[in-house]
């Protein structure tokens, strides 16, 4: 048996706020350490889409191996339709390394519920929307008690709905996306990945996850991270910004004058808490 050891960095941002989310082939356990060390703020182990059926035995013993000597991440499992899920699910039950699962192709919030009533309590659920049908349900999952925060699979739901990747196309979803995770008391969605490797596209397609509402985007390769991770924050700028408006009208907004004020001294001090989670200073 091949021994995966070895030390992985936990995470320093919490999952609720993290920002770049790396999917590894879970065929490529070598790869594991490496990927947890490279920056991004969360890592997810692919056990669906990046393994063939024949492989998934395998691939699925080489996580649980991982996660068991040291290692931690999410694992996006297969989906609940599929006889592989409840394998996914005995496998992973109760490893000490997992921190959620990613349940692809999610479909009705009974299915985040039926995942998490095979994990031990408190395992947290993404869950995945990557279909029209998973879209219309989006409120139902959002709301239902296992889901921790909901995620784009915008390269299965393209092909589903044989929808474009232009940013008009993608509006609806993502907007669909991001208001059920508010109405749902959740964290911002997590946007699909770029494809391109192009730092410039990358650039400007976090900027559009951030300007969406969206505060999460997978990652394809752990060199997007920093891009991602840059975009999906406040800049220096904006921290100087936010600092000087709370100096103007006060932290407990006593010098406020009228109410226009409010919206900049809430933005400001969410820009300050963001800035101290993500440790950006004033520039």
């Amino acid at each position: 048996m091949t021994t995966f050891l070895e030390t992985s960095v936990q995470p320093a941002i919490a999952a609720d706020k993290a920002r770049s989310w790396l999917l590894v082939p879970a065929t490529k356990p070598e790869t594991f350490t490496a990927a947890a060390q490279s920056g991004v703020d969360a890592l997810i182990l692919d056990i669906e889409d990046a393994v063939a059926p024949a492989a998934k035995p395998a691939a699925r013993q080489a996580v649980v191996e991982w996660l068991s000597n040291g290692g931690t991440a999410w694992v996006r499992i297969n989906d609940a339709t599929t006889t592989f899920w409840a394998d996914d699910l005995a496998a992973l039950s109760g490893v000490p390394g997992l921190q959620g699962v990613m349940l692809a192709k999610t479909e009705s919030g009974s299915q985040v519920e039926m995942t998490a009533d095979r994990l031990p309590e408190g395992t947290r659920v993404l869950a995945l929307i990557e279909s029209a049908v998973g879209l219309e349900a989006t409120p139902e999952i959002a709301r239902a008690n296992a889901t921790f925060r909901l995620a784009f699979g915008s390269g299965d739901f393209r092909r589903d709905t044989g929808m474009s990747d232009e940013p008009l196309a993608m509006a609806y979803p993502r907007s669909r996306l991001v208001v059920s995770s508010r109405a749902a008391r959740l964290p911002g969605p997590i946007d699909g990945p770029t494809l391109a490797a192009n730092d410039g596209m990358l650039s400007r397609d976090s900027a559009l996850t951030l300007s969406m509402g969206m505060s999460g985007k997978l990652c394809m390769h752990s060199d997007q991270a920093a891009i991602v991770n840059r975009e999906l924050a406040p800049s220096p700028a904006d921290v100087t910004w936010a600092r000087d408006v709370i100096d103007a009208l006060g932290e407990d907004g006593s010098r406020v004058r009228d109410g226009s004020d409010l919206p900049r001294l809430a933005k400001a001090k969410k820009i300050t808490a963001q800035a101290a989670t993500f440790g950006i200073t004033a520039g």
